[in-house]
């Protein structure tokens, strides 16, 4: 499966799914992009690339659900300060500080379970008959 998916956007609002060859919808174009694919949305009238429109479009239905993905705060930044200003910072810094932490996320959470199995395995070494290697049996203490 390529990890590109090329989609159409409809004056209907509608959307088509290229690759597959059906209809799909905001959830569904949703689903692809958690599964690790990077959707291109294309309108179908003028060419243009609405990728961004979509996925905004995405981001605004999940915070409507969640009441409110982004702290009020930074949106009154975001449109205090322009998208020209701020379109350089999300492109180069927020992407890559997500990414980072996401990646030191994984991280510690591996250390932390490995910690864990650590600590399974110790529980289960001192419930074992070491008398074996001993040469002394549990009773004879």
């Amino acid at each position: 499966m390529p990890n590109k998916i090329s989609i159409k956007k409809y004056p209907n609002r509608r959307l088509y799914n290229t690759q597959q060859s059906e209809y799909v919808t905001l959830e569904d174009v949703a689903e692809l992009v958690k599964k690790g694919f990077r959707v291109e949305v294309t309108d179908v009238n003028t060419g243009e690339d609405v990728t961004a429109l979509v996925l905004t479009q995405i981001i605004m239905n999940k915070a409507k659900d969640a009441k409110g993905l982004l702290p009020v705060s930074l949106l009154h930044l975001i449109i205090q300060f322009g998208e020209n200003l701020l379109h350089e910072f999300f492109e180069k810094y927020l992407e890559k500080s997500i990414e980072n932490y996401l990646d030191y996320r994984k991280r510690m959470d591996d250390q932390i379970n490995a910690y864990n199995a650590y600590l399974e395995m110790g529980m289960d070494f001192s419930r074992m008959d070491f008398s074996s290697f001993t040469g002394k049996t549990s009773k004879q203490k």
